[in-house]
């Protein structure tokens, strides 16, 4: 561990008052973590993790091994008591994995045969194809945010930089914002970025940029009623450390669930937390779009036309208050489900 942090802050070329300041925490303590003579929280990993742009699950592996070693490293019977423990981790691994419709068990296999056809094209062809629904994903996000552009009216903006005759100039920044942010998600995967809160911040930056300047990148500070009765809270440190533990969570159950459920998982986990003002629903389903691209798999396009709109918000709320979270989990897989049918035949 402690070579592993001192290492990568020197290959940054910050000082250990620098990592201190950035993190918020006391110098003396960051030194101490090189030392090793004191082991980092694991909120501080996640931290670390994403400041010094170490692979979180390496971090925090040897994390909890040194933590394990430290507990129970001398004990007589460690090594049979890990032995043990393994095999019942597995367990419930596997239960937790098992608690699934056979519907969406289902759903979810196909998705996976389409994405193994999907890879069998040539590489040039999937660019090309994936631009045209890229710029298809831009509309239909916006579109049930209430964007009034049409399929073609943000091609042209977005494409050929031309301003559309009764179209204020919010919708053209939507447009232009949302595309931008697609090539910041992909640019993530293609460093192998780790999902973290100040990427997460920079995504809602760009959303609203040039749109609403003063709430781009900064967390709410009201009380927003997400549920009847039930308020979110309004102070942005208590948002920052949930945004931080929901970034957690992805990391560790990330190799334990399909990442369909995962991405749909963080999409709602988000919209329960609610961290900003505007630009929540756009930036959720680019993290849940994030996760699946990062998987290897595509951009599960909601249609934003307004029957689908509808059903689409009300399987979410139904979600979010708790009566029904699989019906929009279903919702998703079909919808990427139908993406990955819609891009392959985009090849024949």
């Amino acid at each position: 561990m402690k070579s592993l942090l001192k290492n990568a802050r020197e290959q940054k070329g910050l000082k250990t008052r620098e990592v201190a300041q950035l993190l918020s925490i006391d110098q003396a303590l960051v030194s101490k973590f090189e030392s090793g003579t004191r082991k980092p929280t694991k909120e501080q990993i996640t931290k670390l993790s994403a400041l010094l742009e170490i692979n979180f699950e390496t971090l925090m592996t040897v994390w909890l091994k040194e933590k394990i070693i430290y507990e129970i490293g001398q004990e007589e019977f460690a090594l049979q008591a890990i032995k043990d423990a393994e095999a019942e981790i597995k367990s419930l691994r596997i239960s937790s994995a098992n608690k699934i419709s056979p519907q969406l068990q289902k759903l979810l296999d196909d998705i996976d045969a389409l994405k193994l056809k999907l890879q069998t094209f040539r590489p040039i062809d999937n660019f090309k194809i994936s631009q045209d629904f890229e710029l298809e994903y831009t509309f239909e996000s916006n579109r049930l945010e209430g964007n009034t552009l049409t399929l073609s009216e943000t091609d042209l903006v977005v494409n050929e930089g031309q301003t559309i005759s009764g179209k204020n100039m919010r919708e053209h920044m939507e447009a232009l914002n949302h595309i931008e942010a697609i090539a910041y998600i992909k640019n993530m995967i293609d460093k192998n970025l780790v999902l973290n809160e100040r990427e997460f911040i920079s995504i809602h930056g760009l959303i609203l940029r040039g749109i609403l300047p003063k709430e781009a990148g900064q967390y709410r500070k009201a009380a927003i009623a997400i549920k009847e009765n039930s308020f979110t809270p309004a102070d942005p440190s208590i948002i920052q450390k949930e945004m931080e533990a929901l970034f957690n969570w992805y990391e560790i159950n990330r190799s334990t669930l399909h990442p369909v459920i995962s991405a749909t998982e963080m999409q709602l986990r988000m919209l329960a937390i609610y961290p900003f003002i505007n630009g929540n629903g756009k930036v959720s389903r680019l993290i849940m779009n994030f996760v699946l691209l990062q998987n290897g798999y595509i951009v599960a396009n909601v249609n934003g036309g307004s029957e689908n709109r509808m059903k689409y918000y009300q399987k979410l709320e139904n979600a979010l208050t708790g009566n029904d979270r699989e019906s929009f989990l279903l919702f998703i897989a079909q919808t990427e489900q139908e993406s990955l049918v819609r891009q392959i035949d985009g090849f024949r």
